[in-house]
C-alpha cells in the first residue's frame, strides 16, 4: 500500500478543531440537509427498493464469488475491442504504468475526472513528480486542486467549503487568466471555472478516468457525472487512461442497469445522474472523436485479501457515499478528520484494512453504532458489524487505549455475576436520579466528559431496564 501519507492517527485533534469550525459546520449543515432529504424522496418513489437492493448484493455477490473469471472476460473484450488492460498488485505498481503510459504518449498536460482509486494510490503525486501538469476537471475536485487540499467526500470532494471560501479561491487563482473580477454567486462561479478549463480539455494529451463500473460482457467502463467533465476528459486527448480496482467488475449490461438504479438515488437523490457514459474501446475508423489509444489499469492493492474473510462484503461498495452523509460523526467533523482518502463510515472500515489498524485505530471506534449507515447502504453493507470486528481486533492485539481496557474489564467482571451487576447498575442509576433530581439531567459527569461537554446527559427515569424486563416475565 502506498498512495498520500495517512495522519489517521490524529483523528482526535482534529475532530475537536473541526468541530468549533464555523465554516465547516455551515458547509456540512447545508449539505446534510440537501442529501438525506433528496435521497429519501428518491428511495420512496420506488416501491420496489429494497428488492433493488438485494439484486445489487446478489449481482456483486455472484461476481465477487467469480471474479478471476469476470476479470478475464474483461480483459478479453477490452483487447477485442482495440484497447490495452494492465494489472497493477500494489499503489506504486499502478502509478508507474500511468506515468510510463504518460510519457509514450509525449504528454504534458494531463486532464482528470475524479476517481477515489487514483487519491487511493497516490496519483497525483506521481504524476506531479513525472513533471507532467495535472488538471482536475470535475468542479469539486478543481476547487480542491486549488486550494492543495485531499477531498473531504467520496461525491461532493470539496462539500467542506462554503461559496465564499470558493469564490475566494478563485479570485485568487483566475487572475492569470485576466478574470480580475471577483465573482460572488454560484453560477458565476461555475461559468468563471469552466471559462478556464475550456482551454485545459482542447490542449491535453492524455485524459485519466476512474471507473464506475467494469463491464464484463462488453469490455466497456463505465463513468457517472453530472458535469460531463468526464466526457470531455475521456473524448478530446489522444489517449484515454482508466484507472479502476479489480472490484469494480460487474457481468452484463442488464446488471450495470439495475445497479445504476441504486447509484445515483443513494448518492444524489436523482433517479439517474445527468452523464452516464460507456466506453467500450479507443476511436474505430468511423468515429468522429474519441481517443486512438485506450488503456485500463486493473488495481489490486489489497482488495483481494479482502476476498474469503468477513471484510469482503466492502468489496460491494459502489462509493455513493449514502453511509457519510448520514452518519452524525462524519457530518459534525467532516472528511479530512479521517486522515486518508475514505472517510466516514465506510472509510472507518477500508481505512485500517488498506494502511493497517496502528495508524487508524480511532476510527472504528469514532462510531455511535446508531445503524443508520448499514440502513441506507443500497449494496447492504453490514459497516457496524465490520467497524465491530475492527475494534474486536484492536482489543486483542492490546492496541485500544488503556483506559478503554480497564473499563471493559470491570464490565467484563461484573458481567460475569449478574446478581452484582444489578445491584450496582440500581444504586448507580438511583444516585444519577438524585443528582439530577432537579433539572432531570445532568451538565457534568467523572468519566463522560465526552458526552457532556456538548449535551446534557438525562438522568434515569424511573425502574431500572432489568428490573422492567424482571417484572414483566412475572406471572400475572
Amino acid at each position: 500500500m502506498s498512495g498520500p501519507a495517512p495522519r489517521s492517527r490524529d483523528f482526535e485533534r482534529r475532530a475537536y478543531v473541526e468541530i468549533h469550525n464555523p465554516n465547516l459546520q455551515e458547509a456540512m449543515g447545508l449539505a446534510k440537509q440537501g442529501f438525506v432529504g433528496k435521497r429519501a424522496s428518491a428511495v420512496a418513489a420506488v416501491p420496489e427498493w429494497e428488492q433493488l437492493r438485494a439484486a445489487g448484493r446478489e449481482i456483486k455477490e455472484h461476481t465477487l464469488a467469480h471474479l478471476d473469471w469476470y476479470l478475464e472476460r474483461f480483459e478479453a473484450k477490452v483487447r477485442e475491442n482495440g484497447g490495452h488492460v494492465h494489472w497493477a498488485s500494489t499503489a506504486e505498481e499502478a502509478c508507474r504504468i500511468v506515468v510510463d503510459l504518460c510519457r509514450a504518449a509525449g504528454a504534458r498536460r494531463v486532464t482528470k475526472g475524479k476517481s477515489m482509486v487514483a487519491e487511493e494510490i497516490g496519483l497525483n503525486e506521481a504524476l506531479a513528480d513525472a513533471g507532467l501538469e495535472r488538471v482536475e476537471t470535475d468542479l469539486g475536485e478543481y476547487i480542491i486542486q486549488l486550494a492543495d487540499e485531499p477531498p473531504s467526500h467520496i461525491i461532493a470532494p470539496a462539500v467542506h467549503k462554503t461559496k465564499d471560501q470558493v469564490s475566494d479561491l478563485f479570485h485568487r487563482h483566475h487572475r492569470q487568466y485576466g478574470l480580475t473580477e471577483r465573482q460572488t454567486e454560484g453560477p458565476a462561479l461555475v461559468a468563471e471555472a469552466r471559462e478556464v478549463l475550456r482551454e485545459k480539455f482542447l490542449t491535453a494529451d492524455v485524459g485519466i478516468t476512474g471507473a464506475n463500473f467494469l463491464v464484463a460482457e462488453t469490455g466497456s467502463t463505465v463513468i457517472v457525472t453530472n458535469e460531463g467533465n468526464g466526457d470531455l476528459t475521456n473524448t478530446l486527448p489522444r489517449v484515454h487512461i482508466v484507472t479502476a480496482g479489480i472490484e469494480k467488475v460487474i457481468p452484463t449490461l442488464d446488471d450495470t442497469a439495475t445497479i445504476l438504479r441504486l447509484l445515483a438515488r443513494s448518492a444524489t437523490g436523482q433517479e439517474m445522474s445527468v452523464y452516464t457514459t460507456f466506453s467500450t474501446g479507443p476511436r474505430r475508423a468511423s468515429d468522429l472523436d474519441g481517443p486512438s489509444e485506450m488503456h485500463v489499469v486493473l488495481i489490486d492493492n489489497g482488495r483481494s485479501q479482502m476476498l474469503g474473510n468477513e471484510f469482503h462484503h466492502m468489496l460491494r461498495c459502489i462509493r455513493c457515499g449514502a453511509c457519510m452523509n448520514h452518519c452524525p460523526v462524519y457530518t459534525a467533523v467532516g472528511g479530512h478528520t479521517y486522515g486518508w482518502v475514505y472517510v466516514g463510515p465506510m472509510g472507518s472500515v477500508l481505512t485500517p484494512l488498506m494502511i493497517g489498524i496502528e495508524d487508524s485505530g480511532h476510527l472504528p471506534n469514532a462510531c455511535t453504532m446508531n445503524g443508520r449507515c448499514a440502513e441506507v447502504c443500497p449494496m447492504q453493507i453490514p459497516l457496524p458489524d465490520l467497524l465491530r470486528v475492527h475494534r474486536e481486533r484492536q482489543h486483542a492485539s492490546r492496541l485500544d487505549a488503556p483506559r478503554a481496557r480497564m473499563m471493559l474489564r470491570a464490565w467484563a467482571f461484573l458481567a460475569r455475576r449478574p446478581a452484582l451487576y444489578r445491584r450496582v447498575v440500581d444504586l448507580g442509576a438511583r444516585a444519577l436520579a438524585m443528582l439530577g433530581r432537579r433539572r432531570g439531567r445532568l451538565r457534568w459527569l467523572p468519566l463522560a466528559g465526552g458526552w457532556t461537554g456538548s449535551r446534557d446527559l438525562p438522568a434515569p427515569q424511573g425502574e431500572t431496564f432489568t428490573r422492567a424486563w424482571r417484572a414483566g416475565r412475572r406471572p400475572r
